[in-house]
């Protein structure tokens, strides 16, 4: 999505169907556990998160893990309202956000393993992504 600005919150509400519809689709094709991610991904352990407000052990534990490799990855990744967040600014977001975004014993796991995420996320990361973070910063110099 490209919309600049803010979303209204009717827009916020048709982007958090993506959860059910993507439960839907999943449901018939890849199993159980796929489906609850969809579905769940976006539950937070405070029980403030959508589509049901589902809180600590009520979200399966699939989808936890998934919501903070989620997070950790939009963090680490630049769009067009933000720019990327380093591994360190973007691990102690999650460090932060435990007990109320995330399931505390999965953010231990995550800082014992955060190295982990760094090497993933670089082996993996888009070139284009580093072209165009050069070229911007060709045109400040």
């Amino acid at each position: 999505m490209t919309k600049p600005g803010p979303l209204t919150s009717d827009e916020f509400n048709i982007i958090k169907e993506h959860t059910i519809n993507g439960a839907f689709i999943l449901s018939s094709l890849a199993g159980e556990m796929a489906r609850d991610i969809a579905l769940f991904h976006h539950e937070r352990w405070d029980g403030s998160g959508y589509p049901y407000r589902l809180r600590a052990g009520e979200i399966p534990v699939s989808a936890r893990i998934v919501a903070l490799a989620d997070v950790y990855d939009a963090l680490r990744m630049k769009r067009h309202y933000k720019e990327a967040m380093s591994h360190v600014q973007a691990s102690e977001i999650v460090q932060r956000k435990s007990e109320r975004h995330f399931d505390p014993e999965l953010v231990k796991i995550f800082l014992e393993i955060h190295q982990q995420f760094e090497r993933i996320y670089n082996e993996n990361a888009d070139p284009n992504e580093d072209i165009g973070q050069l070229e911007e910063l060709e045109e400040v110099l």
